[in-house]
């Protein structure tokens, strides 16, 4: 490994003196007073975040801070969520178990529920003597699905940490509406965007930082697994008024493919309901002035949360964590931004599916590179615990990224897999599972009054903006069945070579 000073297997970090920062050519031998310790690992989840970045090539992005993450790190350029919603998308990072076996498809499933016997990633640390934290939105919701089993104590989150609005006026909308809210402890949905004038900690993901590193910031005698969950970009896109300035009005293009796919079902589309719900935009509704406000609170909300991100790993830096600290950026789903006609997540296409995924070890060879290869969220669980130097039970459904570090280029995954179901009004339940290849996308919706199944079919070597249905085209039957058929025989048919193919199928289905 070079320089590296990652152990993998030891879960171990050996220190020379003279070497801490990396710059020491090939490996010093250690002296013997050399301390051995395992690593700590700084998990970085940020809610509604595509690859909307610089270190993506993305457009108008200014997000300095995850770029120089990945410039030390790997990039994945090919990571998906199991399913694009913030609940089941966190069970499947949380659990290692895709949607399938552990049940979890609602927003609110609880997995203490569903599998209640499961080893959680953080409590996988936690008994091997790890003090674990979680900061922020790790778990769905504002508390009920927390799970105490798994953390040193209790998760921590603002108060009132719902409450995303800054200015006065936007504050007593708030306070109005909620005399006529249903649910008391729920949140309006009012404004859409605001952009205030405040300290970055006056907001929640500011909060979260200031929390993040006063843990930092302790001194403890135990290796640490801290969890640290931004809530932006997710709506109302809020954040202070600098950022918005990052991102002035005449930088921002619209979508190139603002239709639903032609040839598409209309319940292959969201309908856009997160967003159509805030009143804000009942009253105004979407025309191209609200549409480039909303494309613009998105990046800079996304450009706030990147100086969190920059101040906690300036924190780490500060306390001589850096070099005994794996650090992980997971965006739980994608985004629309008016592709395919749609705003929010909830869909089985590329924008909703596909993540952002940055992974940096101590010392790895690969930094500053890049992988195609097709990833899940479900392989964090044993990339973590093979680069700490634990076992992860045998339950787990993902495979280890630890070999792209060495290689990024090798061979990997076959195809990676997804789902979304709705209710749709003539149809009953519409369940979508999809098939990604490297080349493809195939969504295969099956009707449950009738049992009918209806195809879609993406190239997206040549339309990346899944604009045209392709599986009604004559010709394309083959193609559609034997991506059919892949998608049947599922996420163990396309394991990469060199992992193991005896993962247990004793949990079954749950449908």
């Amino acid at each position: 490994m070079g320089r590296a000073r990652w152990v993998r297997g030891a879960g171990l970090v050996l220190v020379a003196a003279g070497c801490a920062s990396g710059s020491c050519g090939e490996r010093a031998a250690a002296p013997p007073e050399a301390e051995a310790r395992p690593l700590n690992v700084l998990l970085l989840c940020v809610d509604d975040l595509r690859p909307e970045l610089g270190c993506y090539g993305a457009p108008g992005a200014r997000t300095p801070n995850v770029d120089a993450l990945a410039a030390r790190g790997l990039r994945f350029d090919r990571a998906y969520c199991s399913i694009a919603s913030c609940g089941p998308s966190r069970v499947a990072l949380l659990t290692g178990l895709r949607p399938e076996t552990s049940g979890a498809r609602k927003q609110w499933s609880d997995y203490r529920e569903l599998v209640p016997e499961v080893v959680a990633l953080p409590e996988l640390f936690l008994r091997a003597g790890w003090e674990t934290a979680a900061l922020g939105k790790i778990h769905h919701g504002g508390g009920e699905l927390d799970d105490e089993r798994s953390w040193s104590a209790p998760p921590w989150r603002p108060s009132r940490w719902q409450r995303y609005y800054a200015l006065p006026e936007s504050r007593a909308a708030v306070a109005a509406a909620e005399a006529e809210w249903e649910r008391q402890d729920a949140e309006p949905r009012v404004l859409a965007w605001e952009a205030p004038d405040v300290p970055d900690g006056e907001l929640p993901d500011g909060m979260i930082a200031d929390e993040a590193i006063r843990f930092l910031r302790r001194e403890r005698e135990r290796p640490f697994f801290l969890a640290v969950g931004f809530l932006k970009p997710h709506l109302p896109f809020v954040a202070p008024q600098r950022f918005w300035e990052l991102h002035p009005p005449e930088s921002v293009d619209l979508s190139r493919a603002p239709e639903l796919p032609t040839g598409a079902p209309a319940y292959a589309s969201n309908e856009s309901i997160e967003l159509l719900a805030f009143r804000s935009i009942e009253e105004r509704g979407l025309g191209e002035e609200t549409r480039r406000t909303l494309v613009r609170g998105y990046r800079a909300c996304v450009s706030f949360v990147d100086a969190q991100v920059g101040r906690v790993l300036e924190a780490l830096e500060a306390e001589g964590l850096a070099e005994s600290t794996v650090v992980i950026l997971w965006g739980d789903h994608g985004f629309h931004l008016g592709d395919q006609g749609m705003w929010g997540k909830h869909t089985n296409y590329e924008q909703a599916a596909r993540t952002p995924l940055v992974l940096s070890v101590p010392g790895q060879e690969s930094g500053g590179g890049a992988t195609g290869a097709l990833v899940e969220s479900v392989d964090l669980y044993p990339t973590l615990a093979e680069l700490c130097g634990l076992e992860a039970p045998a339950e787990v459904e993902g495979v280890s990224l630890v070999p792209l570090l060495d290689d990024p280029d090798r061979a990997w995954k076959t195809a990676v897999f997804g789902e979304y179901q709705r209710r749709h009004p003539a149809d009953g339940r519409v369940r979508g599972r999809s098939i990604r290849t490297s080349r493809y996308r195939l969504v295969e919706w099956r009707l449950e009054r009738t049992d009918e199944r209806v195809h879609e079919l993406y190239d997206l070597s040549a339309d990346q903006q899944e604009r045209q249905n392709l599986a009604p085209e004559p010709g394309r039957e083959a193609l559609v069945e034997d991506l059919s058929a892949r998608l049947a025989r599922g996420w163990r048919g396309a394991l990469p070579p060199s992992a193991p193919r005896l993962q247990p199928e004793s949990a079954g289905a749950r449908d």
